[in-house]
């Protein structure tokens, strides 16, 4: 079996210093362009490979930027890690992915990872209040950037959405097509982004007389835990059963959608309208095409990495929080007014 060739193996195959190869790997402008050609038809006939771990430890850092998000399972940060990754490369950087899974426990391992990958900044949706954690490792050299919450300008950037205008865009979207017996289906609203929307929605049901909002939390986030809620009401009966629904993401939206739609019983929209967050691609394609909250993902994943770059590179950077508005998006799901 082969040895992997060294950098010394290159520099004695190109027939100079060590210290020469060195330079053409990290300083080719010290270099002339005739010694450079040697060095690299050298490193081409011997097969190098850097060793980047070393040229890290030297460093300081790498060419990695860590991310964790609360579930990659949720089309919604897919594509937010997406757009992210491509912005990354633009800069000559790789994206490091973490799903803590809601878990601040796992959350915490995934930020000792990284740091010990050396990474050069870390992007993060976090479980809960992470302040203290991330204020240590700025002091260690990592800046952090929040993804999908805001921040304090004082002590970190962020990007996020407008949740508090979202909510209340779902929730005035159902009122205006007649619904009067509301519900908001969330997972726990310890989630800031939950608290957010369910927010924004009574907001807007304070706005109209006669006008209810039950709250159903859900266990998590995801199609199965929406249909579980479904489930519970349809056993509640036509009587009980709200007129208009709001669920905190598409995917709780298509789960009770889905409940519903078994029964063959009740129908979405003339007996109740639902509308979801996020304007994930399955939205569209649902049996029932799902009206939602739309976010600019795109946008999200890109400004991150433009605000974690800005912390990087500068010496005494200036905290930024980016907030985007949210768009109603009409589809079937609301379309039509409840019947008088």
């Amino acid at each position: 079996m082969n040895r992997t060739a060294s950098i010394k193996d290159v520099a004695n195959h190109a027939s100079v210093a060590v210290g020469t190869v060195s330079n053409v790997l990290n300083y080719p402008d010290r270099v002339s362009q005739r010694t450079k050609e040697r060095v690299l038809k050298a490193i081409d006939e011997l097969g190098f490979i850097r060793n980047d771990a070393a040229r890290q430890l030297r460093a300081g850092h790498s060419r990695t930027v860590g991310l964790i998000v609360l579930d990659v399972g949720n089309p919604f940060f897919t594509s937010v890690v997406r757009s992210a990754e491509d912005a990354a490369a633009l800069n000559g950087s790789a994206v490091l992915l973490g799903d803590s899974g809601h878990d601040a426990g796992r959350e915490a391992n995934y930020i000792d990872l990284f740091q010990e990958q050396r990474v050069q900044g870390l992007l993060i949706s976090p479980v809960g209040d992470v302040t203290e954690r991330l204020d240590l490792l700025r002091e260690r050299g990592v800046p952090t950037v929040l993804v999908d919450r805001l921040a304090d300008e004082s002590k970190f950037s962020s990007v996020a959405v407008d949740d508090d205008a979202g909510g209340y865009l779902a929730a005035r979207h159902l009122l205006d097509t007649g619904r009067r017996r509301l519900a908001f289906v969330g997972g726990s609203t310890s989630i800031r982004q939950v608290a957010d929307r369910l927010q924004g929605a009574r907001r807007a049901v304070q706005e109209e007389p006669d006008v209810s909002l039950e709250v159903l939390e859900s266990e998590g986030m995801t199609v199965l835990a929406g249909r579980s809620v479904g489930n519970m009401l349809v056993d509640r009966g036509r009587e009980e059963l709200p007129d208009g629904i709001f669920c905190a993401n598409d995917l709780l939206a298509l789960g009770v959608m889905q409940s519903l739609a078994m029964t063959h019983t009740f129908r979405i929209p003339e007996d109740v309208a639902l509308i979801g967050y996020d304007d994930i691609d399955f939205a569209v394609s649902a049996v029932v095409p799902l009206s939602s909250i739309r976010q600019p993902t795109e946008a999200l994943g890109r400004t991150a990495i433009e605000l974690l770059t800005e912390e990087v590179e500068s010496q005494n950077p200036t905290h930024r929080s980016v907030v985007f508005t949210p768009e109603l998006v009409v589809r079937q799901s609301t379309a039509t007014s409840k019947p008088e």
